[in-house]
């Protein structure tokens, strides 16, 4: 790695392991007491690392509080791609949450969404393919893999007849950058100051499918969770948020069954009590307004 910006200047470098990520992850202290964070890839990622790297600055410049990009090149003799990036001080969200009061929680889900709010306003490429056809086509697919896998939940049929129902929902949506994996996980809290990681999940789409991991949130803080919808919309989100919210949620569950899989029976067993979490949250699906949402707070 010694073709990597900066290497010479590096006291410490250390292997961080948690995440899903296919990046290889260090943490790094150099000469000058910087605190960074570097991201190492297959070359055959070069294009979208690039485009990665290209984005995050785009939302640097929005006073985004994040890991800001640092530099973009390749290593390993030309065999691996990386991004150096400045590090992030402080704890996961979702350890922290925990431990405030539910005021707390509540300001911190504020700031998340007035941050989704401010990085929404990234607009995709001119050339995007429909919303309502794109996803429609992603979603006969996880239905189809989600039955072929093997598995099944209670209840997947109210998931998978709630989907049907409402398709009509996903036309005219408009598109725009999306981070992603936008939930609690991705969050570093630092005296009550939030900063948003990982861009590595980043795509284009409907602003509102952002919300399709707001239940590692709520499943945390049902008071974050409140204030992000909260903050994002300016006050309570309308009535149509909360049935696309059900639909790309129940989409999400689907996939979540069979994506477990490989990973062992921990996970599956995970994404199993999360679908009979969201069947409770939406009623059995006969009511698009979470139950964890908290309107009167």
């Amino acid at each position: 790695m010694i073709d990597i910006y900066g290497y010479t200047s590096f006291t410490k470098m250390e292997p961080i392991k948690k995440g899903w990520s296919g990046d290889k992850k260090y943490y790094i202290e150099d000469s000058d007491g910087n605190r960074l964070l570097l991201r190492v890839a297959d070359i055959a990622e070069y294009d979208r690392k690039e485009k990665e790297f290209e984005i995050m600055k785009s939302i640097a410049a929005l006073e985004v509080p994040m890991s800001q990009p640092v530099h973009f090149g390749t290593c390993d003799n030309g065999k691996s791609v990386y991004l150096l990036l400045t590090w992030c001080n402080g704890k996961d969200a979702d350890e922290v949450l925990p431990y405030l009061t539910e005021t707390e929680q509540y300001v911190l889900g504020l700031k998340s969404g007035e941050i989704l709010k401010k990085m929404h306003t990234i607009p995709a490429p001119g050339k995007q393919e429909d919303w309502a056809v794109r996803f429609n086509q992603k979603t006969n697919y996880k239905i189809k893999k989600y039955r072929e896998c093997g598995l099944r939940f209670d209840g997947d049929d109210k998931i998978i007849d709630y989907i049907d129902k409402n398709r009509v929902l996903l036309e005219n949506r408009p598109q725009c950058y999306q981070h992603g994996d936008y939930h609690v996980g991705n969050m570093i809290v630092d005296e009550n100051e939030l900063s948003i990681i990982d861009f590595n999940r980043y795509d284009f789409g409907d602003p509102w499918e952002e919300f399709n991991r707001i239940v590692w949130s709520a499943e945390v803080s049902p008071h974050f969770a409140t204030g992000q919808l909260n903050g994002y919309f300016g006050g309570q989100p309308p009535l149509e948020f909360f049935k696309l919210l059900a639909f790309y949620i129940s989409s999400n569950m689907l996939s979540s069954i069979y994506w477990a899989i490989p990973f062992g029976q921990s996970d599956i067993d995970t994404m199993m009590k999360q679908s009979q979490d969201v069947l409770r949250w939406f009623d059995n699906m006969n009511n698009s307004v979470p139950t964890w949402y908290l309107k009167d707070f």
